[in-house]
């Protein structure tokens, strides 16, 4: 006999429905948090939606989902203490498509769902979800482009004689855990939070690590990835 399949869980009927500004001054006046949630509380009561939590990033950049609002959405999401999430415009949530495939990605695995107003991407229908595999593809099209690029300018790099990459400290060990961490979906923050608390010193020596050093050991793997595969 094999072993009992682990029951689906029942996703929760919580929406969370989510606003971003990116400067202080618009945050501080409410120039266009008001307009989101204008917006969304209207879609809310058009489908009947009243178990709601309203999240907001004032004052934040969407360059990286690394943002106290998005990072507490999204934990209630994965552990199941809500089943959607609305933004009124995807420029509140994310800048970068692949940064939006991610997301669309880890909403399908984890099984909560992704409402865009202004695209019409509705996760928690057939045909929205059929919108959200055609971005992804768009996202994984943009992933090779990006590479073909970074491929090129590491050839020409190499043959005018420049030496890739920088000399660095850290362990392999420690660079595949990050690089493996950051796959799965973990923050910046999160990452660099639990090898502070484990004593691993940074590159450089330090005792601290930061969203930034984390994110420059990324670059890095990123670029010795492509090195490799350019034959450097």
């Amino acid at each position: 006999m094999g072993r009992p399949r682990k029951a689906a869980r029942t996703p929760s009927t919580r929406v969370i429905c989510y606003t971003r500004v990116s400067t202080d001054e618009q945050a501080d006046s409410g120039l266009g948090l008001e307009a989101q949630r204008v917006r969304l509380q209207a879609e809310m009561t058009h489908r009947g939606w009243s178990d709601v939590e309203w999240i907001e990033d004032p004052g934040v950049s969407a360059k990286t989902l690394d943002r106290p609002g998005i990072r507490r959405a999204l934990e209630l999401l994965a552990t199941n203490q809500a089943g959607v999430l609305a933004v009124a415009k995807l420029d509140r949530l994310s800048r970068s498509v692949i940064d939006f495939a991610g997301l669309m990605a880890q909403a399908q695995h984890q099984g909560w769902a992704l409402v865009v107003l202004d695209l019409g991407v509705d996760m928690t229908t057939a045909t929205g979800r059929m919108v959200a595999g055609i971005m992804a593809q768009v996202a994984e099209w943009e992933r090779e482009q990006i590479g073909e690029r970074t491929r090129a300018a590491l050839a020409v790099k190499r043959d005018q004689g420049v030496r890739l990459g920088r000399p660095r400290t850290l362990a392999p060990v420690i660079v595949a855990q990050i690089v493996a961490e950051r796959g799965q979906g973990r923050t910046l923050t999160a990452i660099a939070d639990d090898l502070t608390a484990a004593a691993v010193p940074t590159a450089h020596g330090g005792a601290q690590w930061y969203p930034s050093t984390v994110a420059a050991v990324l670059r890095a793997a990123q670029l010795d990835q492509e090195a490799a595969a350019t034959g450097e």
